[in-house]
């Protein structure tokens, strides 16, 4: 017995051993990826020596006689710490996932090769201006440069993902740049979704019902939204759901995620400072690493520092000495779904104008691991290009004998949009900045400007030029032969949206409508915001003058305008009502809910038991107001919708209708849907987040999820990779941080804004910026989350220009010199 327990122990401890040698040699493996900062480095490249000075914050600092060189220097800066993501957008973008994962990502491959966008790319790197080109080259040359390095100098392939999906690196390419910034437009763009939806609901309700759940914005009803049966012929009433599981490595997210941001500034008369204000904090999908990446230039035209987005060589949102720029998303529609007739007597021709057509069609092979390559037939018409059934449930809008085409202004074989973006960066004030932004193709942004003494916002990107007899007026699929239904190419930039110097003194957009116009020249008719507007215009008008601090108190504002509105309607005949009913009862459960409600603000604090008593309240309430009417469909609204749901309780052109479930005998009143609702929530709430409702925390639930696209789910590595953290704010507050709205978690915190950047042009060295996560990629660095807990917080750093501040306790300089050669 004894020998043989010997012999276990050393079983055992050789099965251990082996695994902290497994375990050691995959962390030195590993930390062979991370950058040494500090140290001078001969490159093929640039003309002169350039340095990199890395601030305590890990941002780089970039000094270089020439502005190529230190384009050079940022996409070297970009490949050492996120050479990683950079060669997913890269592969998402050219729809080449699958040659790492397999199956996993073929549909996604074959979407992105049937938009073609990486060819559109190349086609479109000629119509670049010289001075971008350049840049392009050398910024191209930079992540080359540190490529090689990887290769020559055993630095563990660039990153840790590399070991574990082991494939050759391609050298990068001014096109690769160009197709990351038409990456981002398929990321912001939801309109093809909405129309999807808009006209599956309108299978199922009339349109008048229709206009209760998807309202115009700001809240008018649609009327004249016709009928889509009436639009298309030959349509089921109801067809199932065709998509797939979300992966997050699906470059478009799910509806209801297009996008939402912040910008706003205020001008001399409403600032303390005798200079402008500006802020700005661009929302996107939450991951780790963020998607923004800090960085300073300096260039002949000035220094100039903000959010990056690894892979293209451009400050997208920051400041100079001269001028600050912000993003927002500007809801643009600027897609449609054309619904082709094929001929039914050769397939590989469609209905034009005057007749049968050929598509234009070629082959794709899509190489897939461990699995035999395919080819994919794709086509165009002369809308763009057509999508399968099988794609954003395409197949339940159309008849049979018809295929799906996608028109969008982003499938432009001459986008300029990052030369537009270069001369933004290089501009000196709001008038050059409005001009180089005239180049701006896709994807459609509110470009809020602020120089020292004046502030503007401009609507830039490609306007389709849709005719004013258009079937549904871009709100549903219609028929491509027919020539009202087409675009007319695209609008003048002057017919964009610009606000300069406007009385008020304060220009801003959280996405919501910005202009009142007819159709054709209204922009859209969905937005992103109807809510958040409210309770900024109200922070805005409660100060007579600005500063920097009150930009930053609003930009961390976490009050829902939405609660405050809603709660007043849904519980206006259930608060204090009732006799005392027994401890333990749904009843008294029912009364502690509605008790610490009446006594809240509506602020959406991560410590408060209130915001997810009211979200879960809510959220119960829309699916019992829908369920019985859309069945299976209610699923796809993920989101409350405010304007429905306050619709229905002042009873706006007869909503109301909509609390009364028609499957059963009784009537409903709204009362009654409002308490079971309740109930529903608290069941809920009870089954996942027990004990008593004072003890709850909105935090728990709403939990910021900065995940690894790729090893986010892995087991083991989830810990490494992904970062979570609990957080305050919600679906409607300016601190917005967008719920799930579905699965195990639907409150989960999984679309923020990443980078927040607060600019005083009174004291341009006392700006202050932050990203969500860290500078780094790499796991094993201390600067992979080191800033995510300062952007929780609700903290910032310097955003400074001046070198000596940047070289104040630095973490490392790095000095680039021409080779010898050279």
């Amino acid at each position: 017995m004894v020998q043989i327990f010997r012999w276990l122990m050393r079983l055992a401890s050789g099965m251990i051993g082996l695994v902290v040698l497994g375990f050691v040699l995959s962390w030195y493996f590993a930390a062979r990826s991370l950058p040494d900062y500090s140290g001078t480095e001969d490159v093929a490249g640039i003309t002169a020596p350039v340095e990199i000075v890395r601030d305590h914050s890990n941002v780089p600092h970039i000094f270089g006689v020439r502005d190529d060189d230190v384009f050079f220097a940022l996409g070297y800066v970009h490949a050492q710490d996120r050479m990683w993501q950079m060669t997913m957008l890269r592969r998402t973008a050219q729809g080449r996932l699958s040659e790492l994962f397999g199956e996993r990502t073929f549909r996604i491959d074959t979407l992105m090769r049937r938009l073609d966008l990486y060819n559109l790319s190349v086609a479109s790197v000629d119509d670049q201006s010289p001075e971008t080109l350049a840049a392009l080259n050398a910024y191209s040359a930079g992540v080359n440069a540190w490529l090689a390095e990887v290769n020559e100098g055993a630095r563990g392939r660039g990153a840790p993902e590399m070991w574990l999906f082991n494939h050759p690196v391609a050298p990068w390419q001014p096109a690769d740049s160009i197709a990351i910034v038409k990456l981002m437009a398929v990321q912001l763009s939801g309109h093809m979704e909405d129309e999807v939806l808009r006209a599956r609901t309108s299978l199922l309700i009339p349109s008048a019902r229709v206009a209760d759940i998807l309202p115009d914005a700001p809240g008018t009803g649609i009327a004249a939204l016709p009928e889509y049966a009436s639009v298309i012929d030959n349509l089921p009433t109801y067809a199932a759901n065709t998509r797939q599981p979300y992966d997050p490595l699906m470059p478009i997210k799910p509806l209801g995620f297009g996008g939402a941001s912040n910008a706003w500034a205020a001008g001399i008369s409403r600032s303390a400072n005798g200079s402008t204000l500006m802020a700005n904090d661009p929302h996107l999908g939450l991951t780790a690493p963020s998607i923004w990446y800090l960085a300073r230039l300096e260039l002949s035209s000035g220094g100039v520092i903000g959010g990056t987005i690894p892979g293209v060589p451009v400050v997208m949102t920051g400041r100079s000495a001269d001028l600050g720029w912000g993003l927002t998303t500007a809801y643009l529609d600027d897609q449609d779904i054309f619904i082709e007739e094929v001929n039914p007597q050769n397939p590989d021709e469609y209905r034009g104008l005057d007749g049968w057509v050929p598509f234009r069609a070629r082959d794709s092979i899509i190489q897939i691991k461990d699995a035999p390559a395919r080819t994919i037939r794709l086509q165009w018409t002369d809308n763009g290009p057509v999508l399968p059934p099988d794609q954003f449930d395409l197949g339940t809008i159309r008849p049979p004998g018809h295929v799906t085409a996608l028109g969008w202004t982003a499938l432009s074989d001459a986008d300029t949009s990052v030369t537009a973006a270069m001369g933004i960066m290089r501009a000196r004030n709001i008038e050059q900045a409005i001009d180089a932004a005239e180049a701006y193709v896709a994807p459609a942004q509110n470009l809020t400007l602020a120089d020292r003494n004046r502030i503007a916002m401009k609507m830039i990107g490609h306007m389709p030029a849709r005719d004013p007899a258009h079937a549904t007026r871009g709100r549903l699929p219609s028929y491509g032969y027919e020539p009202a239904n087409r675009w007319r190419g695209t609008m003048p930039y002057s017919a964009n949206p610009e606000f300069v110097d406007p009385d008020g003194g304060i220009v801003g957009n959280t996405n919501n409508k910005t202009v009142d116009r007819p159709f054709p020249e209204h922009v859209s008719f969905t937005y992103g915001d109807t809510q958040r507007i409210n309770r900024w215009r109200r922070l805005m008008q409660s100060r007579e003058v600005h500063t920097r601090e009150s930009f930053i108190e609003a930009q961390l504002d976490t009050v829902s305008f939405t609660a405050r509105s809603l709660l007043p309607l849904i519980g206006a005949d259930l608060w204090f009502t009732g006799g005392a009913a027994p401890e333990g009862t749904p009843e008294r459960r029912r009364q502690e809910a509605l008790t610490l409600l009446s006594e809240w603000n509506g602020e959406m604090n991560e410590h408060m038991p209130e915001p997810l008593i009211y979200a879960a309240w809510v959220r119960a309430l829309q699916d019992r107001l829908i369920r019985d009417e859309l069945g299976p469909l209610a699923d796809e609204y993920v989101h409350v919708q405010p304007l429905f749901i306050e619709r229905v309780y002042r009873d706006v052109s007869g909503a109301s209708v909509w609390c009364d479930v028609i499957q059963s005998a009784p009537i409903e009143t709204c009362t009654d849907i409002a308490r079971l609702a309740l109930d529903d929530a608290l069941v809920w709430i009870g089954e996942n987040h027990p004990g008593s409702l004072e003890s709850l925390r909105w935090g728990d639930a709403h939990q910021a999820t900065h995940d690894h696209p790729v090893l986010g789910e892995a087991p083991f590595l989830n810990w490494f990779v992904n970062i979570r953290q609990s957080t305050s704010g919600g679906d409607n507050t300016l601190m917005r941080g967008l719920t799930a709205g579905s699965g195990d978690n639907p409150f989960y915190n999984v679309h923020a804004g990443g980078y927040r950047g607060v600019y005083d042009f009174a004291d341009p060295d006392s700006s202050v910026f932050i990203i969500s996560t860290g500078q780094s990629g790499h796991p094993l660095s201390s600067h992979y989350d080191d800033l995510g807990e300062l952007w929780r917080r609700g903290e910032y750093i310097p955003m400074s220009l001046d070198p000596a501040l940047a070289r104040a306790a630095a973490v490392g300089v790095t000095v680039l010199t021409p080779e010898a050669s050279q």
